[in-house]
């Protein structure tokens, strides 16, 4: 074993050994110890922990960050990938979504079959190991639409994965195919189609979805797609959107939905927060009372992200920040919060943007790998599935040098293991 292996595995049995609760309430000190033991918190208890400030949530966060090392280690993972957005024209009527288009609008797009191929092409050309494809109910679009998407960007490309089609576009291509979910998804998967993204999941509480959606999507049809899709051997993401009309009870009972989904299908490959973008959507812009909000506040970002590794330990392995929805530097805060992913380059990105989002479509592959590196972690480009495709280094031992100045904080005494660790830096 060479210095710097040995100084890796120093700092792990450091890190795993080390860790003690900080002076905080005793109830929430309860909670935590829970979570560090692997037993499963309630809704009652995630409630509690959302209700944290100060040192309570510096706990918190301390705790997930623990979880996320004991679970994932220290690597922080990301895939090439690039959003294709084929149409923006849907008339759902989502109150939330700045991104629906009239199909008479000046404005409004449907992009021909041909230009996603071409769009998918560029993307592989440019490294991308992954396309994620989502759009609009278009009204005249037929349910066959979404299959021959696949079957042509498959027959040019077909070792790209294919990453695809929200449960509410299940639904509605089911419906206008006059098939079950069940034969739908399985035309897909046998067209090429290697996951789905778990979005159209909002918030899974009927009240809020009635006031988001007006419960076009149900909680039910949502949970009942999504099941049949990991059931079909299909995996999915699974995501929260939050900082709107909601509340902690509804953000704990939605993560304690997905903790049981996960429990019976094992079909969620990872979980990712998605805060509100108020600035243009019609939820905020044309509120008539101050129900709404305008997005998640500071706190709120890190508790969710925390309490999400907190609440799916055990289950669901990898957390994702939304560099798209937070920005890439508070992003990167969310990697010392339970974090262990970044998500994808992007490459394009119109939903966000549509609403008002203020950070960018696209982060590069080596931005990626420099702002991963600002913390001090490893960076791994991974594929959709979470098999990692490229390592590359962290800084030499700089969080390494971090636990030797906690020691030296904490004691006049430093352990030999410890003395060893600082001589190799």
């Amino acid at each position: 074993m060479n210095s710097r292996d040995k100084l890796v595995t120093m700092t792990n049995n450091i890190h795993e050994s080390d860790f003690k609760l900080g002076e905080i309430n005793s109830n929430i000190a309860s909670i935590l110890d829970k979570s560090l033991a692997n037993i499963e918190i309630s809704v009652d208890e995630a409630i509690t922990l959302f209700s944290c400030h100060g040192a309570e949530l510096d706990e918190v966060v301390r705790v997930a960050d623990e979880l996320r090392h004991r679970a994932v280690g220290d690597k922080v993972s990301f895939v090439i990938t690039r959003n294709i957005n084929f149409t923006n024209v849907c008339n759902m009527g989502c109150k939330f979504c700045g991104f629906a288009r009239n199909k008479n609008d000046i404005d409004a797009e449907l992009l021909p079959i041909a230009e996603l191929v071409n769009r998918a092409q560029e993307a592989w050309d440019r490294g991308a190991t992954e396309i994620c494809i989502q759009g609009g109910l278009h009204p005249d679009i037929k349910g066959d639409h979404y299959r021959n998407i696949i079957l042509a960007i498959k027959k040019q490309l077909p070792d790209l994965h294919i990453h695809a089609f929200s449960p509410f576009e299940i639904w509605y291509g089911a419906m206008k195919s006059r098939k079950s979910y069940k034969t739908f998804i399985q035309e897909l998967i046998d067209a090429g189609l290697g996951s789905m993204p778990g979005t159209a999941a909002e918030i899974l509480d009927v009240e809020i979805r009635k006031q988001l959606t007006k419960n076009k999507l149900s909680t039910k049809q949502w949970i009942e797609i999504i099941k049949t899709a990991h059931q079909l051997g299909l995996p999915t993401t699974a995501t929260i959107m939050y900082g709107h009309i909601d509340q902690p009870k509804h953000w704990a009972e939605h993560l304690n939905t997905i903790r049981n989904i996960q429990k019976e299908t094992g079909g969620f490959t990872e979980f990712v927060p998605l805060g509100f973008v108020h600035y243009e959507s019609p939820l905020f812009v044309n509120r008539t009372d101050n129900n709404v909000r305008p997005g998640p506040t500071a706190d709120e970002n890190l508790k969710m992200h925390a309490i999400s590794r907190i609440m799916l330990n055990g289950w669901i392995d990898n957390i994702q920040a939304s560099w798209v929805k937070l920005g890439p530097e508070y992003a990167k805060k969310m990697l010392d919060a339970g974090v262990n992913d970044l998500g994808g380059t992007l490459m394009n990105e119109s939903i966000t943007r549509a609403s008002g989002g203020k950070h960018g479509q696209e982060i590069s592959p080596e931005k990626m790998v420099e702002m991963i590196g600002d913390i001090n972690r490893a960076a791994v480009q991974r594929n959709t599935l979470y098999a990692p495709l490229k390592n590359y280094p962290k800084p030499l031992a700089a969080i390494e040098f971090k636990y030797i100045l906690q020691e030296a904080e904490s004691s006049s005494v430093m352990s030999p293991e410890k003395i060893a660790l600082g001589a190799m830096l």
